[in-house]
């Protein structure tokens, strides 16, 4: 999906005794699967799907953004990406728009070490954000169950206040949002082993305030933060200033690496046809909601990527702007690492390959491959075992 770092997904939760549309995923390699104002995440539908790692993938662009945990208020700033996603565009991101979707992926798991925490996340698959928390969770070897969000109705999410994903939900109870949140707060949770998923996010309190606009938005000022002693903080951070490194790498993937993805993939008519052709090929479409999701789909995404081409100041080609950052990134890394984090991924690195990876099967990530060299790091994070510290 594509969308404007204010394009926010809004959705509403239900009791999780009422879900249907759901799937178990297993845990396994990372690879099974801005510079704008930061705190806000943003969402748009496009991409192509592809099989890899053992499950099937759909690839699209754009950020779904969360910005809160908890029951908070759904006020966020609804941006381009929604209007797309009600013009139609949405409907190709979801796989099956009137029928629910299961697959259950069983990965080894194992039972020892500290209790973990019965997960579900609603999501859109093609969303970058949600595609972070993903990344997260396979690497942290974390099994959790996916219930995909029709971006048109939303019913999977009627229960929440908060209508933005991704959402999840904890044991049940304990509902996170906000992709950057999640993660942070669950990294904090396994690294403490904290007996309390509400403890560990009392160190994580949504800041709200009032926009040019007019509007409410919450921002979280820690949310890129672990909240750890000086031992444990030493003990996974080993290097000096290894942790804010980490950091400002993992707030650039949110505050402008996601906002280069739309105006990429959407670059021109054709490729904006071309990703939506894909979509309504692979998916279950009847006739009409077919037509709808290909032509206006296409059509409002390539639109919206020009808006956000101009409100980011782009080049005419956005894709001197993807090289350069993917760039950057691989000279963040340098050479004597095989990744941000060493020999290791650290969150930096999953929160860019967790972006990145939204746009697989479609020109815009054959030419990032062509043009740069993420494609030997790429691979590295595609094949990366879990966390060795768990």
């Amino acid at each position: 999906m594509a969308a404007s770092s204010r394009a926010l997904c809004n959705v509403r939760f239900a009791p999780l005794g009422g879900l249907v549309r759901s799937r178990v995923v297993a845990w396994g390699p990372v690879g099974l699967q801005q510079t704008p104002r930061p705190g806000r995440e943003a969402c748009y539908p496009a991409g192509n799907g592809t099989s890899h790692g053992g499950y099937r993938r759909s690839y699209g662009t754009g950020p779904v953004g969360s910005r809160v945990f908890g029951t908070g208020t759904g006020t966020g700033t609804r941006v381009l990406g929604c209007a797309a996603v009600l013009l139609g565009a949405g409907l190709g991101v979801y796989r099956t728009v009137k029928s629910s979707v299961k697959q259950e992926h069983l990965l080894a798991a194992e039972d020892e070490g500290p209790r973990r925490p019965q997960l579900t996340l609603f999501q859109y698959k093609t969303c970058p954000f949600c595609s972070k928390v993903r990344a997260f969770l396979d690497y942290q070897g974390l099994p959790y169950q996916v219930v995909e969000v029709n971006p048109v109705m939303r019913k999977e999410i009627k229960w929440s206040t908060y209508r933005k994903v991704p959402i999840l939900m904890v044991d049940g109870d304990v509902q996170l949002n906000d992709s950057s949140v999640i993660i942070s707060s669950l990294k904090t949770y396994l690294v403490t082993k904290s007996s309390s998923m509400s403890e560990v996010l009392s160190f994580y309190p949504e800041m709200r305030s009032v926009n040019d606009g007019g509007k409410e938005v919450s921002e979280y000022n820690n949310k890129y933060w672990l909240m750890l002693s000086e031992e444990q903080t030493q003990q996974l951070y080993p290097q000096k200033e290894a942790q804010r490194e980490e950091m400002k790498w993992r707030q650039w993937a949110d505050d402008w690496l996601v906002h280069l993805i739309s105006p990429n993939v959407y670059r021109t008519p054709g490729e904006a046809l071309a990703s939506f052709h894909y979509i309504v090929s692979e998916g279950k479409f009847g006739t009409f909601e077919g037509f709808f999701a290909k032509y206006v789909g296409a059509a409002a995404m390539f639109l919206i990527s020009k808006r956000l081409k101009n409100k980011y100041n782009l080049q005419d080609d956005v894709r001197q702007d993807l090289y350069k950052a993917v760039n950057d990134w691989l000279a963040a890394i340098g050479k004597q690492r095989r990744f941000l984090g060493g020999e290791q991924p650290n969150l930096g690195d999953l929160a860019v390959f967790g972006v990145l990876r939204v746009m697989e099967g479609l020109q815009a990530f054959e030419d990032m491959m062509e043009n740069t060299k993420v494609k030997h790091w790429y691979q590295r994070m595609e094949s990366a075992k879990l966390d060795p510290q768990l």
